[in-house]
């Protein structure tokens, strides 16, 4: 079993979690579950409902669509983020390649630990706010030059 301090680690790259300040990544890690999944053992399925971000510690698992590979999630990346803001369905189904080790963090957790600590949720705003505008630079035309 890891530490908290081990997950900290861990939880800090991930991207949503970017600009929560370390010493409250460990509230963070206090909710985080290890969980283990065996090669072709689903971890959730297309369409069921999204209910938890997951970090790969140990392992890979192939994101995939009606049976086509989406992307691979590799050691230290995580997968399933946006199911901690919204409850809809998953888009695509994870699979683990081979044993594999991971952190699971629960929605409802979550939440409930956002309700306490008022520096995750700037932290994680602050980082939704600035993908938003980033997304909102790459698709806004911008005025022709004269």
């Amino acid at each position: 079993m890891l530490t908290v301090i081990e997950k900290v680690i861990f939880l800090q790259n991930v991207d949503i979690f970017s600009d929560v300040p370390t010493e409250d990544l460990a509230y963070l890690a206090a909710i985080a579950e290890e969980v283990t999944y065996q090669a072709d053992e689903n971890i959730y399925i297309e369409n069921e409902p999204a209910d938890a971000l997951y970090l790969v510690l140990d392992g890979s698992v192939r994101l995939h669509r009606d049976g086509e590979q989406i992307t691979i999630a590799n050691a230290k990346e995580a997968f399933g983020t946006w199911a901690l803001f919204d409850e809809a369905p998953r888009v695509v189904t994870a699979t683990p390649q081979a044993e594999t080790q991971l952190l699971r963090i629960d929605r409802d957790d979550f939440f409930d630990l956002l309700a306490d600590h008022v520096q995750i949720t700037q932290g994680v705003f602050k980082t939704v706010v600035s993908r938003m505008r980033g997304l909102m630079q790459t698709f806004t035309p911008t005025a022709p030059k004269e």
